[in-house]
């Protein structure tokens, strides 16, 4: 027995009004970022307004095996970011804004599904907003800020039961409009297809996405100051107090650091070779 769930929003309500909305996804015309057999991703504009587009077409048994037996949970469909999405804004985390969500099968391995999210412009990822910073540094305050944003929402996410699983900076993005400043900026947690949702975060979920934040900063100038802000704001403790308590955290989050870097330099030199 097939089953079906839809919510569509402006414009895509009007844009599709009489139409198979699992049909018409599918004609959507723009720059594609990912084409595979079982899913798609693109960027098209409607009436002049930029959208993300995500269709998920089945990955098949076999995929789906490949993935247990790697002891990663497989990405099924939409709906894991459409639910990731609504749970963070409950959090008060920012992130995107979901426009049109569909999902219909009862088969897992052959279930349809897609998710429509807005255009978060004009924006930079924090990654490439920190690229320059080796010769051109941020103002002081405004580099703590965006640590203390940065550290805000990872705080949030976990006391909320959420674990990101590709935490890295490059997955959040700075608002250029209005121009940040250390007083009011605004930053959006985006890609959240592999996030877990659960009534709490499991440590050892906690512990990975912070292990893959530190190595994704690992080109950074960061101080060690600057990293202490960052565990002070998200354990929300005195740092002589989280220091002791969190020492088995902070002996993970170096080895991991480590074992991280040593892992992409072996793919560097593998690529170089080849």
């Amino acid at each position: 027995m097939s089953t079906s769930e839809l919510v569509i929003d402006e414009p895509f309500r009007s844009l599709w009004a009489g139409q198979d909305p699992f049909v018409a996804v599918e004609a959507l015309q723009g720059e594609v970022f990912r084409e595979l057999e079982a899913r798609r991703t693109l960027r098209t504009e409607v009436a002049g307004r930029g959208y993300f587009v995500k269709i998920h077409r089945g990955s098949g048994w076999l995929e789906i095996l490949k993935n247990v037996l790697s002891l990663r949970a497989p990405v099924l469909g939409a709906r894991n970011e459409w639910q990731a999405i609504q749970r963070l804004r409950e959090l008060g985390v920012d992130s995107m804004r979901a426009v049109a969500f569909g999902q219909r099968g009862s088969n897992p391995a052959r279930q349809s599904s897609f998710i429509v999210t807005e255009e978060l412009a004009p924006s930079v990822s924090l990654e490439d907003y920190a690229l320059d910073w080796q010769g051109n540094p941020p103002p002081v305050r405004l580099k703590r800020a965006l640590i203390t944003g940065v550290a805000e929402a990872a705080r949030k996410m976990h006391q909320g039961g959420v674990n990101h699983r590709d935490f890295y900076i490059c997955h959040f993005l700075l608002h250029l409009d209005p121009p940040p400043t250390p007083e009011s900026l605004r930053l959006s947690l985006i890609d959240l297809h592999r996030a877990q949702l659960r009534a709490r975060t499991p440590r050892r979920w906690r512990d990975k996405d912070l292990a893959a934040l530190y190595f994704s900063v690992l080109d950074v100038p960061l101080t060690r100051r600057d990293l202490l802000r960052f565990l002070t704001v998200y354990f929300a403790r005195p740092l002589r107090l989280l220091l002791r308590e969190e020492a088995p955290l902070l002996a993970y989050l170096a080895r991991e650091r480590r074992r991280l870097r040593a892992r992409f330099a072996r793919k560097s030199a593998a690529g170089e070779m080849n």
